[in-house]
């Protein structure tokens, strides 16, 4: 399959209104109508499919035209195809749109179930742009705190480092991170 940056997602890359991980920022870079996903993910940047696989949710990405979306190689995950089309109109409902085959048909089920079920990466996953959301926000006094946030590498760096950006931010705006870090 062959993405291409949607309009959105040019404008969220100029204006970091959307954090991104360095390995995406150089993954939707090479996104360019011409590589396919396996080509980008074989540049060896160290991106995952789960990555732009976010991106794609948040609709920063889209298929090219002509593009056969049917040969995707996202087929195991028909719960976050299916959100796709949705994910530009809510891109914070991205994060629950990977409820289990049980849950998917009954929509006000779907964002509270794979709380339980979350996994640390996916824990991680779902706090790291909060995180960089956070302490980007605080401008110049946070350049330190948002360097220490973009340098961590799993789950337990970002809860380590969760204090910091609680004292730094305040618990009502460090209440988000709180919740995707520990639900």
């Amino acid at each position: 399959m062959i993405l291409v940056k949607t309009e959105a997602g040019q404008q969220v890359f100029k204006e970091r209104s959307v954090p991104l991980s360095p390995r995406q920022r150089t993954a939707f870079i090479l996104f360019d109508g011409k590589r396919s996903v396996d080509e980008v993910l074989a540049a060896g940047n160290g991106i995952a499919r789960e990555e732009i696989d976010q991106m794609v949710d948040l609709g920063l990405l889209q298929p090219a035209a002509g593009s056969n979306a049917a040969a995707a190689p996202k087929a195991p995950e028909p719960p976050a195809t299916a959100s796709k089309t949705a994910a530009s109109a809510a891109p914070q409902a991205s994060a629950g749109s990977r409820a289990p085959e049980a849950a998917k048909p009954k929509p006000a089920d779907a964002v509270p179930a794979p709380a339980a079920a979350r996994s640390r990466q996916q824990r991680y996953k779902d706090a790291y742009p909060i995180a960089t959301q956070l302490t980007g926000a605080l401008g110049l006094m946070g350049f330190r705190l948002n360097l220490q946030v973009e340098g961590t590498t799993s789950y337990e760096d970002l809860v380590a480092l969760a204090p910091k950006i609680r004292a730094a931010v305040g618990a009502e705006k460090a209440a988000a991170l709180d919740k995707a870090l520990n639900d």
